[in-house]
């Protein structure tokens, strides 16, 4: 099991939108995330910044590479 952070800039004007696409996390993205071995996801928010921190663990950290050229990661 590896540890993995990372962080993210969000860009100015797209909180609103960033917020409602978290709000509710599709089953399907779960599942995703699941099967590719991740557990313990969390993403944090630091408004005065825009940055967002995210924080996993998983099984094998190659996976993540496979995971960004899923068609369901690129879902807008």
């Amino acid at each position: 099991m590896r540890r993995v952070a990372f962080k993210m800039k969000l860009f100015e004007g797209c909180e609103a939108e960033y917020k409602k696409r978290h709000d509710e996390l599709w089953n399907d993205l779960k599942q995703l995330l699941k099967q590719t071995g991740i557990s313990d996801y969390s993403i944090f928010f630091d408004k005065e910044t825009n940055f967002l921190f995210a924080y996993l663990t998983i099984d094998d950290a190659k996976n993540l590479d496979a995971l960004s050229k899923e068609p369901l990661m690129k879902k807008w």
